[in-house]
């Protein structure tokens, strides 16, 4: 089942793409990325309170508050810096290299979670980096 979600992230996230280069004309890219949160912020929470997950919020831990505030820290960024790519460049060149983050993913992963690294994982993230060298230059 996760492959179906994941299938689904990349089309909405290829889609996302085409739209905010469409959408940002004359327009600053600060701003595109504060409209897009808004909406993605309403979508989110509303998905919460019509499933009922809102009661399971007071059953945080205070280690999982943080993490998942320094990763909405990184989420902005990552979005600020991506809506700017965006906007000034091509989005055939801008979205390879900002799918290079599944690389520093797995790179993160093995040295931060011992997730595995093996000739599969390294083949893999070979193929990715050159794929997006490939697309970029």
């Amino acid at each position: 089942m996760w492959i179906f979600y994941a299938l689904l992230s990349a089309f909405f996230a290829a889609v996302t793409s085409i739209l905010a280069k469409t959408g940002m004309k004359n327009m600053n890219s600060n701003v595109g990325t504060a409209i897009r949160t808004i909406v993605v912020l309403f979508m989110a929470w509303l998905i919460v309170f019509l499933t009922g997950k809102y009661k399971e919020i007071p059953d945080i831990t205070q280690k999982s508050w943080i993490f998942l505030i320094l990763s909405g820290i990184a989420t902005g960024l990552s979005w600020l810096c991506y809506f700017k790519a965006l906007q000034i460049g091509d989005a055939s060149k801008v979205v390879p290299i900002d799918k290079f983050s599944v690389v520093i993913t797995m790179i993160l992963a093995f040295l931060f979670l011992g997730e595995p690294l093996n000739a599969k994982t390294i083949l893999g993230g070979v193929i990715i980096t050159i794929g997006m060298l490939v697309l970029v230059l």
